[in-house]
């Protein structure tokens, strides 16, 4: 059985990622979920977002999980750790409407940028 829990130190640590790249992101829309017990092992992370009908059904915008694997994504050293969640940030949207970027954008090449420039 898979067990989610709100993880509020990644959640510091993704805003810390986020602000230094000056993403403009609205951070207070964006959770970060720690889960174990997935039978999932080449996933490292996963990104959600509220389906539009829920949005609208319920009266608000647009929320982001960004849910870490806990079983592979603890074992990272920390650069890919980084790296990991840099390219969860990316597949969200600077408009923040609900929908993804695809891997088209969110590729290692671009992930690798974005790390440089976090790097600096």
């Amino acid at each position: 059985m898979i067990r989610y829990e709100r993880d509020e130190a990644l959640e510091l640590r993704v805003r810390g990622i986020a602000q230094k790249l000056q993403l403009r992101h609205d951070m207070t829309r964006i959770a970060c979920i720690r889960s174990t017990g997935s039978k999932a092992r080449r996933t490292l992370a996963r990104c959600h977002a509220l389906p539009r009908v829920m949005q609208l059904a319920l009266g608000v915008k647009a929320h982001y999980a960004i849910e870490v694997i806990a079983e592979q994504f603890d074992r990272l050293p920390p650069d890919e750790q980084a790296k990991t969640v840099i390219h969860e940030l990316m597949h969200i949207p600077e408009r923040m409407k609900g929908g993804f970027r695809q891997h088209d954008y969110v590729c290692r090449k671009n992930v690798e940028k974005m790390y440089k420039e976090f790097l600096k």
